[in-house]
């Protein structure tokens, strides 16, 4: 039987662990931020990206993850992306992780 609230604690468990590097190099932290809440709005029934003609559920926080995602994709491919690029996914991220948290327990798991 799972335990209610199990996916909440290890996420922040590792954002935990992934804030130092997010303060220090935020542009090579983003991939494992992109993984981790790509994770978590997997486990509460998001969409990863809009599809045309689709309606999305939370259609902004899927946006807010494709535009963070897309910086992302930048720095991994080595190319130039502004400073202030790199701080607005950080924060998408951040702000993705503060509101997938806070929704309950994730799909599937005991209410």
């Amino acid at each position: 039987m799972e335990q209610p609230g199990i996916d909440e604690y290890d996420w922040e468990t590792e954002w935990e662990q992934l804030e130092p590097d997010v303060r220090d190099s935020p542009a090579e932290s983003l991939s494992e931020l992109d993984e981790l809440v790509a994770r978590m709005m997997e486990a509460r029934g998001l969409e990863l990206q809009e599809r045309e003609g689709e309606d999305l559920t939370e259609p902004e926080t899927v946006r807010e993850f494709e535009e963070a995602r897309r910086v992302t994709r930048l720095v991994d491919n080595g190319d130039d992306v502004d400073p202030g690029d790199i701080a607005a996914a950080v924060n998408g991220y951040r702000h993705l992780y503060e509101v997938l948290r806070d929704a309950g327990p994730s799909r599937g798991a005991p209410a």
